[in-house]
């Protein structure tokens, strides 16, 4: 079992809701089509009459054949009974019809809920959790909460009818009436007995598929590296793992709702054989009409096939629950991010201050502890250390996208707690090491930040980015599809897009994840003309490894484990033989355009010991 359930854990978010609290969330969803599902309601009422008009008009029929029977009267009973039949029909057609809008209209609504809250929640949401869990949520488990519904409407009319069958049986013969009923409690309690299981099983199923999901997504997600190192075998057996897990699973849970079906049907087979006896005695002492009998032999179907198919409906009401148990704690998935207020951040200046700063991911160990850091508006800094030392995160602080513990973060004096973080991102520009491209062509990327921008405003940011030669190799320039996820293009022709994406964005502050860490030097050439236009009057921060990018900054920042260790330019730096020098020996030295091997070193001096800031 341990092996079996391996993986299959809840995700941080999720949590357990009584069954009342669920069906009264959904409730709250269906009270919009509350109408729709009134009329849905009246026409199960008629198509339940008309179904228990059918055995009445049987048994009614046998017991005037018995006394006088004639073709005329079986004639007309016929044509009740057609009529009986076409009007079920009609009104089971609408009904379906309305509730299948209905269910619709709030699994559309459920899904633009959870897809709002997903892109609502923070950074730090969406680095622990994987995609395909979520997608699953949204698509897989709002669609097992539609069938349920579905189902739960179904059941209501059998419901409704088992109830006017047993009404209609006590006028007729109370002691077989009776005996029918004794075998209800009977059923009923073992259907209801499944639950608890059935609950517990649908949420292991559920986490499967998600996990398969997250497996599959990953898979294609990673194919090219995949094949670069011919791996496709060892992605095929780890996926086929985690599929086999998932049949297993499945397997179990289907094994477990169909083993309660035998037992239940011998229930109801032993009630079957009771009003066989009981009512075929009753016969033939004349107590009861041969109608009669046949009524609540015909009634046994009617009568037993609702409440048997009670397990399978709370197997799957169950699953709904679970369903929408997923989807809810989802939804209830709170922000790390929490404003304070909602501020008008204006037209920014660009000034940043880090003031006693304290950072961790998960609350335990600090990646940044007391830091204070104030970079002046229009200032060009770039940060540099080994990896590790917090330069991300530091520019993942100032976007916003994580939540620090201790300390202050002011934008021109403003705790960026309290700004407006739609208009303060509108502000803000950022360009990643490795760009992300929505499908589509190079020109709708470009526009990606400001949709309402011209061709002609487009076209120009091109050409402000190494004077648009770039887009020479482009098969069809700017109209040229950059396929899914940009795989069409380059890295550089991507991180060219990119730059020219925040350009048309004209933000006040930049941040820039080392643009040209992985281009070749022609791209690498153009990617730093592109610079030199998108650091002009912005107040920009530099996440840098290469050369070029630092040493044009107005100050570089040395980073060990969180803590400042040096500041100044590139010059003074390599004076002090310090931290700045040890790293430009030992990692950007070679990039220097007159660099020679064996020239160029510089002596080493001392480092400052941990977090000790040697320019104070």
């Amino acid at each position: 079992m341990d092996t079996l359930m391996s993986g299959l854990v809840a995700e941080s978010y999720d949590r357990a809701y009584a069954d009342r609290v669920l069906i009264g969330r959904i409730l709250r969803y269906f009270r919009p089509q509350r109408g729709v599902l009134l009329f849905a309601f009246v026409l199960i009422m008629v198509t339940s009459l008309l179904e228990t008009a059918f055995p009445l008009l049987v048994s009614q029929l046998l017991d005037t054949l018995g006394w006088s029977p004639s073709f005329s009267a079986l004639a007309l009973f016929a044509t009740f009974i057609l009529l009986a039949g076409i009007g079920s029909w009609g009104a089971n057609f609408l009904r379906q019809r309305s509730s299948a809008r209905a269910v619709g209209e709030v699994v559309l609504h459920l899904r633009t809920d959870a897809m709002q809250h997903v892109l609502a929640l923070d950074l730090s949401f969406h680095d622990a959790h994987p995609a395909g869990a979520v997608v699953s949520r949204i698509t897989s488990d709002t669609e097992a909460f539609s069938t349920t519904v579905t189902l739960t409407l179904d059941m209501l009319s059998q419901c409704l009818l088992c109830a006017l069958i047993i009404i209609v049986l006590f006028f007729r013969s109370v002691p077989l009436a009776l005996v029918m009923c004794a075998i209800v409690p009977a059923i009923v309690c073992v259907a209801l007995g499944f639950r608890r299981i059935a609950r517990r099983a649908s949420r292991h199923s559920q986490r499967a598929f998600a996990r398969l999901n997250t497996a599959i997504h990953e898979v294609i997600s990673g194919i090219t590296i995949a094949k670069n190192f011919r791996q496709e075998q060892q992605m095929y057996d780890e996926f086929r793992q985690v599929n086999d897990q998932t049949y297993q699973v499945n397997v179990r849970e289907g094994f477990l709702y169909n083993s309660i079906f035998p037992l239940l049907l011998t229930v109801a087979n032993l009630g079957t054989a009771l009003i066989v006896y009981v009512g075929g005695t009753s016969v033939l002492d004349r107590s009861i009409t041969l109608g009669t009998w046949y009524l609540f032999v015909q009634a046994i179907a009617l009568l037993w096939s609702p409440l048997t198919s009670l397990a399978s409906f709370w197997s799957l009401f169950q699953l709904g629950l679970a369903a929408s148990e997923r989807v809810f704690a989802l939804l209830d998935a709170e922000p790390q991010v929490r404003q304070r207020d909602a501020q008008p951040v204006g037209k920014l200046a660009g000034g940043i201050a880090f003031q006693h700063l304290f950072f961790s991911y998960d609350n335990r160990k600090p990646v940044l502890a007391d830091f204070t850091l104030t970079i002046q508006p229009g200032e060009t800094v770039a940060l540099v250390g080994h990896t590790g030392a917090g330069k991300s995160s530091i520019g993942k602080l100032i976007a916003r996208f994580y939540e620090f513990q201790e300390g202050d973060l002011l934008i021109d004096g403003h705790d960026i707690r309290t700004l407006d973080l739609d208009e303060y991102h509108r502000a803000l520009g950022i360009v990643p090491q490795a760009p992300w491209l929505f499908s589509g062509t190079v020109a709708e990327n470009i526009r990606y930040a400001r949709p309402e921008a011209s061709a002609a405003e487009v076209a120009g940011v091109t050409r402000r980015i190494g004077r648009g030669d770039w887009l020479e190799a482009l098969p069809e320039g700017l109209e040229t599809q950059v396929g899914e996820t940009g795989r069409a293009l380059s890295l550089g022709q991507r991180q060219l897009v990119a730059l020219a994406r925040v350009l048309l964005q004209d933000p006040t502050i930049l941040i820039l994840d080392e643009a040209t860490a992985s281009v070749d030097p022609f791209t690498e050439a153009h990617i730093q003309e592109g610079l030199e236009v998108l650091l002009k009057a912005r107040t920009c921060l530099l996440i840098a490894h290469r050369l070029a990018t630092i040493r044009h900054a107005d100050r570089i920042i040395v980073l060990d484990h969180g803590c400042i260790v040096e500041e100044g330019d590139h010059a003074s730096l390599l004076a002090r033989r310090g931290a700045y020098a040890q790293l430009y020996n030992t990692a950007l030295r070679h990039q220097s355009p007159d660099y020679q091997p064996g020239q160029g070193f510089v002596p080493e001096h001392t480092p400052a010991t941990f977090c000790e800031r040697t320019d104070m």
